[in-house]
């Protein structure tokens, strides 16, 4: 089945982002730890642009809850326009004052502009991949007709739009190689269009075009004359945060009107759930999942053309992907098995008590994904959040272990379920992205392709530590630093974290981080619960009514940094986006007096109402709804924009937007920001910086990506007071 739809987008696992009134948007609000850190003398205020405050308040399950700049909501509304325009005017004008910026560029174009290929994948006699280039700003899909043959261009976004604003989304070639279905994404949104273009000749059809592929992934037939994909309704008529209940799974033939395409899987009519759609290679099976969460789903399946579907398995606080593959089903699952399993199942006796178990829990790893590759399960584990890649035939007996260049973050193997050729990445955090191609049958790995960055490997070192959180977990943490360092905790420190949804921080390659190291600083990634890292326990621990450990653990690193002397609150910068962007909010909002500066990317910051905007629904199984009493009560107690004191000194705040960001909607960034700057104690900075014609992701060009990194570091430098080397500093390696 499918990848689930990540709320995280700024993130990647293997690393996101922007006069006083009587009514602020803490005047209802229950006293926090950031009580104890009262308003201290520094410098004076920002002279912001106005942000008036409306005497809004809810009573809610018999809370009143204040919502002062509830009219940022509307993003449409001409004064929230001019609004957004004098909030990022104002941040630009102050980021473009800030020292060492032509440094930090020209060191980000050395990193951030490099040549580049990934895995390929054989369809056919066809090999497909991606390239990025050094001259170029987005990267270019080739294909060439075998291993030696010719590589030609087949989708180049550089030269969809003028302005660079068209992204491309999914890309799917047919099985016989022949035709690519793929989506351009106006303004690196969500939404998408899907077309079908010729491999051979470049065109594209002017008849398969299909609106409302926000979800869709394409399933191809076996001969190669349809597919089935997720379909979303772009009728207006229906609310923005009810539109993903409204998803239905169509079969579209080649050269049909996709208005005549026949809807095989009904909606769920639950906004809350996701469904999606899978066909075997053979085409035999068809599979239907409706996912509740990142927790739990139900999978369906049938014979294409049978009319009616069959439970293959209830969901129930389980979740389940089935890879088919010669009228077996494997199933990975964490059902009875927190770390996961693996179960083989005859779809002729497809009952639950019939299924085989062939790879058993290992209690020391979790199990992160499952591939079929020349005819064996590749199996790609994680243990303390390093990356295991093992090899067992289809019964679950162990063939090796595939043997990885370092400790590190590693793909699980690319290849076809009948040829013996697999493909697979690793990096670590000082180790650029290599491809490796290895043989299922012998064991034997090459290094196939690499990428190459300007920098000495050898100059930093890479630690993991474990650290005790409030409650007595232990959390692990990785920590980047310049061999030399001396803890006398003086070190800049960027702390990093995200906390949900089942991701998993692996200690892969960051280009950006670099000449953050360069000037004495110290990359941390904390593995916070909410993550995948030791499995669904660890996620289970750290979501819905047990989301307030993740931002404990988040400060028991924080505090682990400062008692190790590995730096001090003052030169502690905080950074994370999206769910990340929720943590670091909390993180400032309770503990103010542990971090100097907070970048917080796309973030999700007003929990009492996320639920009603963008895919706000979607995420309800992860977090809860304050449309429940109970889970009202969580939400409240840690919703960042409901805790703003009026006598707190928060940290230094660089919020980092985008315009078209349909995934997680801007109003939680415009809204926040408004309250943390009309407060009475707080004189640090606080500033909003909006990418325009961007996404959840942000643009997808490396000059965005470069001036947004120069925006980002030139500020954690000036506000933590850090002395720039020549090369600059870093960001986010695209």
């Amino acid at each position: 089945m499918p990848a689930l739809l990540s709320l995280v987008a700024c993130t990647s696992s293997k690393e996101a982002t922007r006069e006083e009134s009587p009514a602020s948007a803490s005047s209802q609000a229950p006293a926090t730890a950031g009580d104890r850190a009262p308003a201290r003398e520094g410098p004076s205020r920002m002279a912001y642009p106005a942000t008036r405050s409306e005497a809004v308040v809810d009573t809610l399950h018999g809370q009143q809850v204040a919502d002062p700049y509830r009219w940022l909501e509307d993003e449409k509304a001409p004064e929230v326009q001019a609004w957004m325009k004098a909030q990022d005017g104002f941040t630009r004008d102050a980021l473009a004052k800030m020292p060492g910026r032509d440094a930090l560029a020209k060191r980000f174009t050395e990193l951030f502009y490099v040549d580049s290929v990934s895995a390929p994948a054989k369809r056919g006699a066809r090999y497909f991949f991606m390239r990025t280039h050094k001259d170029k700003e987005k990267a270019i899909v080739y294909w060439k007709e075998g291993e030696s043959g010719q590589e030609k261009v087949l989708l180049d976004p550089n030269a969809w739009s003028k302005d660079g604003t068209v992204s491309l989304g999914t890309w799917a070639p047919s099985w016989d190689g022949k035709r690519v279905a793929f989506a351009q994404r106006p303004n690196a949104a969500d939404e998408a269009v899907l077309h079908v273009m010729d491999v051979a000749t470049g065109e594209w059809s002017k008849v398969d075009v299909i609106e409302g592929a926000k979800y869709a992934q394409p399933h191809w037939t076996p001969d190669g004359k349809g597919f089935y994909y997720e379909w979303l309704p772009t009728d207006p008529s229906i609310s923005v945060d009810a539109r993903p209940g409204y998803t239905t799974l169509k079969f579209h033939v080649l050269g049909q009107d996709p208005k005549n395409d026949v809807v095989v899987h009904e909606r769920t009519g639950d906004p809350s759930t996701f469904l999606q759609g899978d066909l075997s290679r053979d085409g035999k099976y068809l599979f239907a999942s409706v996912l509740r969460g990142w927790s739990e789903n139900d999978v369906y399946w049938k014979h294409p053309g049978e009319k009616d579907w069959r439970l293959l398995v209830k969901g129930k606080g389980a979740k389940y992907n089935v890879i088919p593959w010669k009228d077996r089903f494997y199933v990975v699952t964490d059902e009875g098995a927190p770390r996961q399993r693996v179960f083989a199942v005859d779809p002729k006796k497809s009952e639950r008590a019939n299924w085989k178990e062939v790879v058993a829990e290992d209690p020391k790893a979790a199990l992160e994904s499952v591939s079929l590759v020349g005819g064996h399960l590749a199996l790609e584990y994680l243990k303390d959040a390093t990356t295991e890649l093992r090899i067992t035939t289809l019964e679950g007996k162990p063939v090796r272990t595939v043997q990885l260049p370092g400790v590190g973050a590693a793909s699980n193997l690319v290849g076809l379920e009948d040829q013996d050729d697999a493909y697979f990445s690793y990096s670590s955090f000082t180790t650029p992205r290599q491809v490796y191609r290895t043989s299922v049958k012998s064991g034997k790995v090459d290094l196939w392709a690499k990428v190459e960055v300007p920098m000495d490997p050898d100059a930093y070192t890479t630690e993991q530590v474990f650290y005790t959180s409030k409650d007595g977990t232990k959390v692990p943490m990785f920590l980047v630093y310049k061999k030399g360092l001396k803890k006398d905790g003086t070190a800049p420190t960027l702390l990093y974290g995200y906390g949900g949804f089942f991701v998993s921080m692996q200690p892969s390659f960051r280009a950006s981080i670099l000449p953050w190291l360069d000037a004495g600083g110290v990359y941390a990634v904390a593995n916070l619960r909410g993550g995948g890292e030791y499995g669904t326990a660890w996620h289970d621990a750290g979501k819905g009514a047990n989301k307030q450990n993740v931002f404990d653990d988040f400060a028991g690193a924080a505090e682990y940094l400062a008692k190790e002397k590995y730096t001090q609150a003052k030169k502690l910068a905080i950074y994370g986006g999206s769910n990340g962007g929720l943590l670091v909010g909390a993180a400032m909002t309770q503990r103010p007096e542990l971090y100097g500066a907070v970048v917080c990317g796309v973030p999700l910051l007003d929990m009492v109402r996320f639920h009603l905007f963008g895919s706000g629904r979607t995420w309800v199984p992860e977090y809860g709804s304050a449309e429940d009493a109970a889970q009202f009560k969580t939400l409240y107690a840690y919703s960042p924009y409901h805790h703003v004191q009026q006598d707190v000194r928060y940290p230094a705040l660089l919020m980092m937007s985008s315009d078209h960001d349909d995934r997680v909607d801007p109003m939680h960034a415009r809204k926040f920001v408004a309250a943390v700057q009309n407060t009475k104690g707080n004189s640090a900075p606080t500033l909003l910086r909006i990418e325009a014609n961007a996404g959840h992701g942000g643009a997808d060009q490396v000059a965005k990506a470069i001036e947004s990194s120069v925006d980002m570091y030139a500020f954690l430098f000036q506000v933590l007071g850090v002395a720039r080397p020549d090369a600059g500093v870093a960001a986010e390696s695209r």
